[in-house]
């Protein structure tokens, strides 16, 4: 289910690039600019976090949904797609956190 969520959202997503800017939110945020994108991600990080610490786990989760959200834009302005990170995830899996930072510092 997850992965269906995630793949028909990046569908929409990609289609609102060639949508006129007033037609939806994202095809504005995508006129707006990459500046704006990361805008709005650092925002939502801001809010999740807030989110967090108030404990409240209806409002964590909505949050990160909007923090979720504002990074498959982000993505998708890239030309990246959930596919990328999963795939990433993927290759983590059974690597210690320490191990996987260490190879990052050997270019891996």
């Amino acid at each position: 289910m997850a992965n269906d969520v995630l793949h028909e959202l990046a569908q929409v997503l990609e289609s609102r690039k060639s949508a006129p800017a007033e037609s939806s939110y994202v095809a504005g945020l995508y006129a707006k600019g990459l500046d704006a994108i990361l805008k709005k991600v650092g925002e939502e990080a801001t809010e999740t976090v807030m989110a967090a610490k108030d404990g409240v786990p209806e409002k964590l989760v909505y949050e990160v949904a909007d923090l979720w959200f504002h990074t498959l834009v982000l993505l998708a302005h890239q030309g990246l797609a959930p596919d990328d990170v999963l795939a990433e995830l993927a290759r983590r899996m059974g690597l210690s956190g320490l191990e996987e930072k260490a190879r990052r510092g050997q270019g891996a």
